[in-house]
């Protein structure tokens, strides 16, 4: 395939036309006239009849005719040679370029009174303007005015060319985000910008307006069509041994997005390795070309990642956007969001989608970021090989545990058929947590470092798998709400907390910030808080702790007094001592109810 190439814009056979100094010679156009359109790339005064070596094509040709054959045959031979010469077969600097001069201006006067017949058909055939002038003219005159544009464009583009490079590079210096770059090249295109990975999953883009589900559509349909392959791991060096599992053309596994036509693209690399790649779509052209801020927007964004040794910033960059499109309500429609989210890599048509949040619990013994990694690695690699998996920290005010660590949001697509993931392991050991966190914690068992604390594990909290996509919303806006509860289920390094087990839970939770549902705690177990903040002789303090005991196993006291590790008689003493400071029977059903759910509303 030829390889396109670039220019600054240059004068039109048309633009020629309107010339004063042409039209001082009466000009007629007699054939060629749908080539009007035709760029001029140089003006020649053309005599005699050696056609090779002298044009490259797209040439404006002045002549009079001299020196040209009178002979039929030979007048064709040479008309066939202007209208072919330079094109995909020449050499040189034609190379590549539309075939034949750009148009012919032949004055008549001295050698030809008329268009010869030869010249009109040829001219007709391959779309070359050809424009007869009845007047004497200069043609000294016609080539300066005509080179002083065709110059003109080229200062333009030079011009506009080192503005573009001085901006971009100062960009890619001043380490600037990624979405801000592709957002600067947008700017300057004129045209929406898409930035995506080595797997075709989009990280940033910029300038859609409002035909956001059209500009992603490409890549979403890529991910939608693309064959099943092991998970796409965004991790490029992970921790403590962990193998990559990263195939040779990971691109391989998803289809092409089919772009329409006048699009750009050009690779982001450098020193050998390519990061992604960098796609303007349609749009109007400009000064430097639209190639060249392209390519200079793509050094600029592998500058930035050179810094960022890591890759962390485009790690996080595409799943941190569809959050924050997610929760902040940046949608108009659930197609958009669709498109958004499919596009990023996470494909919804036929799969099984949920929410998730995951936090480490007690000390890791090392830095947070460690900790974070581990557990989105061990994430992807529990959903492989059919799963993808959006992950991005959440930064809201109550994301932070006690021991620092930060919840992390995720989004996971798995495929309908075949195991989902969610039902209970097979193993009788592991037959209360899902399949998925059977997995999880395998996978971390084999990252996390010796030195761990035996005490750390990773809390899992699953929503529901939904169909809707509000409903996803939803899910992941109450798993951000409820936060950690108590878990339902552990395995290994794993505690898993599941919608579909704590019901109660997860509602009461959800609710516990309206000031109605605080006022209710407050009243039914007040008693209970001022004793077991009291300090004395006879006031131990655990009243909280052994009434959610009871209320967890309520028909099992000798249970629920092991749970509370305390002896039965103890136990029983202390449920005693409930019982006369609230004024209830422990017994009733309507009481274990309503302490249950004050219980709940007072977690935090």
């Amino acid at each position: 395939m030829t390889e396109k190439i670039e220019h600054a814009p240059l004068p039109r056979v048309g633009d020629v036309l309107a010339l004063p100094e042409v039209r001082s010679g009466r000009p007629e156009l007699v054939a060629g006239g749908a080539g009007q359109d035709r760029e001029v790339r140089w003006a020649h005064v053309f005599a005699g009849s050696v056609v090779a070596g002298l044009l490259d094509g797209g040439e404006l040709i002045l002549t009079t005719g001299a020196g040209w054959p009178q002979d039929d045959d030979e007048l064709a031979a040479l008309a066939e040679a202007l209208v072919s010469v330079g094109g995909a077969g020449g050499s040189g600097a034609g190379a590549g370029r539309a075939e034949g001069v750009a148009a012919i201006l032949l004055e008549l006067g001295k050698n030809f009174d008329a268009a010869p017949a030869a010249l009109i058909r040829s001219c007709d055939a391959a779309g070359v303007p050809l424009i007869v002038l009845h007047e004497e003219v200069r043609f000294v005159q016609i080539t300066q005015r005509v080179h002083q544009r065709i110059l003109a464009a080229q200062t333009e583009a030079l011009q506009a060319r080192t503005e573009v490079h001085a901006m971009l590079t100062e960009l890619g210096l001043n380490r600037s985000p990624v979405d801000y770059v592709v957002e600067q090249l947008a700017e300057t295109l004129g045209a929406p910008v898409v930035l995506e990975d080595p797997f075709r999953r989009v990280v940033a883009f910029a300038g859609a307006g409002s035909e956001l589900p059209h500009v992603l559509a490409p890549w979403a349909n890529a991910h939608a069509s693309g064959t099943e392959g092991p998970a796409p791991w965004s991790q490029p060096n992970p921790p403590h041994g962990a193998a990559s599992e990263q195939p040779a053309d990971p691109a391989q596994r998803i289809g092409t997005p089919e772009l329409p036509a006048g699009y750009e693209r050009v690779p982001v690399e450098a020193r050998g390795t390519r990061w992604g790649t960098l796609t303007a779509l349609p749009g109007p052209p400009h000064p430097a070309g639209r190639r060249t801020v392209l390519e200079l927007g793509a050094f600029a964004l592998a500058l930035g990642r050179l810094a960022d040794s890591e890759g962390e910033q485009w790690l996080q960059l595409g799943s941190k956007r569809v959050f924050e499109t997610l929760l902040g309500g940046r949608y108009r429609t659930d197609a958009e969001l669709a498109t958004q989210l499919s596009a990023a890599g996470l494909p919804l048509e036929g799969r099984t989608v949920f929410a998730a949040t995951l936090r480490g619990i007690e000390n890791f013994g090392a830095h947070p970021s460690l900790e974070r990694a581990i557990i989105e690695t061990a994430l992807r690699r529990a959903v492989a090989p059919q799963g993808r998996v959006l992950l991005a920290p959440d930064h809201s005010d109550t994301a932070e545990d006690p021991e620092g660590s930060r919840t992390l949001l995720a989004l996971v697509s798995l495929p309908r058929s075949g195991a989902q993931g969610r039902e209970p392991a097979g193993d009788a050991a592991d037959r209360s947590a899902p399949a998925i966190a059977v997995r999880l914690a395998h996978e971390l068992d084999m990252l996390v470092p010796g030195p761990t604390p035996a005490a750390w594990r990773t809390h899992l909290a699953l929503g529901a798998p939904e169909r809707r996509l509000r409903q996803l919303v939803a899910s992941l806006e109450q798993l951000r709400v409820v936060g950690r509860l108590a878990a339902s289920a552990e395995v290994g390094r794993v505690t898993v907390q599941q919608v579909e087990r704590q019901p109660l839970a997860h509602l009461i939770r959800g609710l516990a910030g309206r000031p109605e549902l605080q006022q209710f705690a407050d009243d039914a177990l007040g008693p209970l808080v001022e004793h077991d903040a009291t300090a004395g002789p006879g006031h131990s303090g655990d009243l909280l702790r052994v009434l959610s005991s009871y209320l967890a196993n309520p028909s099992n006291r000798s249970l629920a007094a092991s749970r509370a590790r305390l002896s039965r008689s103890v136990f029983y003493q202390r449920l005693t001592l409930i019982e006369d400071l609230l004024g209830v029977d422990l017994a009733d059903g309507e009481t274990i109810a309503t302490l249950t759910v004050a219980l709940l509303a007072r977690q935090r």
